[in-house]
């Protein structure tokens, strides 16, 4: 039997397992032992919990609860109120301005927690009620929420590229500078997508007014706040509430830059720095709250490196059965055009979206399908981010699409054929970034580039 054919195996197990419920860690778990069982010896059970235990044996790994931590802190204080106040305030009078202002708080927070369900809860929370009040159509309201929040896996920090940066052994602080203007990028482009939705809702409320008919939405101004006016002193004033964010985040990524902190001391003093600010600007700190935050941070962090232990199980498996020795072989003889084979990896990365969360499929594909990356030429970092943008494809697509369900959930009187109907478009838009950056790949690289040390 060929190697490949044995991938083939393990991947459609590996699908079986997942298609029947069984939780990602211990459907890779088991894929692992089954191909075990299958293809190797009884003798390689052995070394099963060796692999566990090597894999997690990593210190670089640390950086993964200490983001998630410092992403719980801001999570239970009142951080993503101000944020989305300071977004209105400066965008607001623009067309489907509270949207857009939405969808600017989400890419803050999003650097604040690197969770994209952390972001579409807390922004969504306030924002959706409060767009639907003004007039809003549900799928313009829950759409720029299902879509700001998966900017929480791009902007830095971002546990995925974290994991990304491990399973290849990929530069960590140059992954988090590549995906800043990316995420700067993305942003801009889901607010030009609202801009379109508006006056494509105007215009055809126009034609419903001049035959006579009304549907949803049909006010001139329903997306505008007319009524409300703010002087620049007022605008810079509140500007003081997000300025110590932007300094968190900015020390975070300096560190990084300048070589003085790896990522897991960064993400360290990241967390203490959060805490420090959650206690002095709200208050909000006590007993219950910190209880509350390291149980939501050791449950996530414990979900995140049971996959991380078991994907690299898997891994190491499919290495000594030798499928991705073969599998970068049959690219080579294939002889096409590398970027045939880059529109066929993301084609696949967007199908696995559809039924694997980010961290499963960076975790299983990378250590098969890096090889091959490298060896086309391509750059480790800008690929890490365009496969970051397709990962942000799979929180918007269902069946698994875990923003669809965090959304419905935090406004369950919209109907989620509504939140599928504004969400799904942001695919497109997501397609449209990694054409960009497949178009432009300096808007990823420039900035890691400027590092010391090149």
């Amino acid at each position: 039997m060929s190697a490949l054919t044995i991938g083939a195996i393990v991947c459609l197990i590996l699908l079986v397992t997942l298609a029947i419920g069984i939780p990602v860690a211990f459907a890779l778990g088991l894929t692992a032992i089954l191909s075990i069982v299958i293809f190797l010896t009884p003798e390689e059970f052995a070394f099963f919990a060796d692999f566990v235990f090597a894999s997690l044996n990593d210190f670089a790994l640390l950086a993964i609860p200490l983001f998630v931590l410092m992403g719980a802190i801001f999570g239970h204080s009142k951080a993503s109120q101000d944020l989305l106040e300071v977004a209105h305030v400066w965008v607001g009078r623009l067309p489907g301005g509270l949207a857009m202002s939405s969808v600017m708080a989400c890419s803050v927070f999003a650097a604040l927690t690197g969770s994209s369900p952390a972001t579409s809860a807390a922004i969504g929370r306030i924002a959706i009620p409060e767009m639907t009040k003004r007039g809003y159509p549900n799928g313009l309201a829950t759409g720029a929420i299902v879509a700001g929040g998966t900017l929480g896996i791009l902007i830095p920090p971002s546990v995925t590229l974290i994991l990304y940066g491990i399973a290849t052994e990929t530069s960590i602080g140059r992954l988090f500078l590549g995906g800043v203007v990316p995420g700067i990028m993305v942003t801009l482009l889901f607010c030009l997508w609202i801009l379109v939705v508006v006056f494509s809702n105007r215009r055809s409320a126009r034609v419903q007014q001049q035959t006579g008919s009304t549907g949803e939405g049909s006010g001139a101004s329903q997306y505008v706040d007319e009524e409300e006016r703010y002087s620049w002193k007022h605008r810079f004033g509140l500007l003081i509430k997000v300025i110590p964010f932007v300094v968190l985040i900015a020390c975070v990524l300096g560190v990084l830059y300048l070589g003085i902190a790896t990522p897991s001391e960064a993400a360290g003093v990241g967390a203490l720095l959060a805490l420090i600010l959650v206690a002095l600007l709200y208050r909000s700190v006590n007993v219950r709250n910190l209880m509350d935050i390291a149980l939501e941070t050791t449950r996530t962090s414990t979900m995140i490196l049971m996959i991380v232990a078991f994907s690299a199980v898997l891994g190491q498996i499919l290495s000594f059965l030798n499928v991705p020795q073969e599998l970068a072989q049959l690219v080579a003889d294939l002889q096409v055009n590398r970027w045939v084979v880059f529109v066929i990896m993301n084609l696949l990365f967007l199908f696995l979206g559809f039924f694997i969360p980010p961290v499963a499929i960076i975790l299983v594909t990378m250590p098969v399908l890096f090889p091959i990356i490298t060896e086309l030429g391509f750059d480790p970092i800008w690929f890490g981010v365009v496969m970051t943008l397709n990962m942000e494809m799979g929180l918007i697509t269902p069946p698994v699409g875990l923003n669809l369900y965090v959304v419905q959930g935090i406004a369950p009187d919209i109907p989620l054929r509504d939140i599928l109907a504004g969400s799904l478009p942001y695919v497109g838009v997501l397609a449209l970034g990694i054409l960009i950056l497949a178009l432009f790949p300096g808007l990823v690289t420039w900035l890691p580039n400027q590092t010391l040390g090149g």
